[in-house]
């Protein structure tokens, strides 16, 4: 590894990218942020980060979609998902698609160093009961379709049925290509 170590940041919500890529560069990391799934496709044709930060819900896809790739481009990147929509689907697809570890926000830098440092699983986290209301249910649902169908909008709204367009409304998506 380098001795100063790269790091993507895929989040669409500029202000707290800015935050984030601050605080990492602070820590010594060369930063480079994309706002969505293309931005961070190009910028892999550019260069191999060495970590990457993950948002589950971008403006033009699904972070999975993104954990996909940049473990395809690179099978040592140690990828950590950011989310503000955590659920277990979610989190069982972003491991299974590449990612070292999931967390939910808010969580801080030395969270997300935390995380890329993890090698291993941890047997000593507490085990807790929550209520799952319909909307994180129908959330997690989405995506377990989703990444079934290898992000095919279409394929997956079939699956589901319901319409693209809805679907695509639902994963707040501006334009569905």
């Amino acid at each position: 590894m380098d001795l100063e170590p790269s790091l993507l940041i895929v989040e669409d919500d500029p202000t707290f990218a800015r935050t984030l890529r601050k605080s990492l560069e602070r820590r010594g990391y060369v930063v480079t942020v994309s706002a969505g799934v293309a931005e961070a496709s190009a910028a892999l044709a550019r260069d191999t980060p060495d970590f990457a930060v993950v948002d589950l819900k971008l403006a033009d896809g699904s972070g999975l979609e993104c954990v996909k790739a940049l473990h395809a481009h690179d099978p040592d990147m140690k990828i950590v998902v950011l989310t503000g929509y955590a659920s277990i689907a979610t989190a069982v697809e972003a491991i299974k698609l590449g990612a070292c570890h999931y967390l939910a926000k808010p969580s801080n830098t030395d969270d997300i160093e935390a995380a890329f440092a993890k090698g291993e699983g941890d047997t000593a986290i507490p085990l807790a009961t929550r209520s799952t209301s319909i909307k994180t249910l129908e959330w997690e649902r989405i995506h377990e379709v989703l990444a079934e169908c290898e992000f095919n909008i279409s394929e997956a709204a079939r699956r589901l049925g319901m319409h693209r367009r809805t679907l695509a409304r639902k994963l707040g998506k501006s334009r569905v290509s």
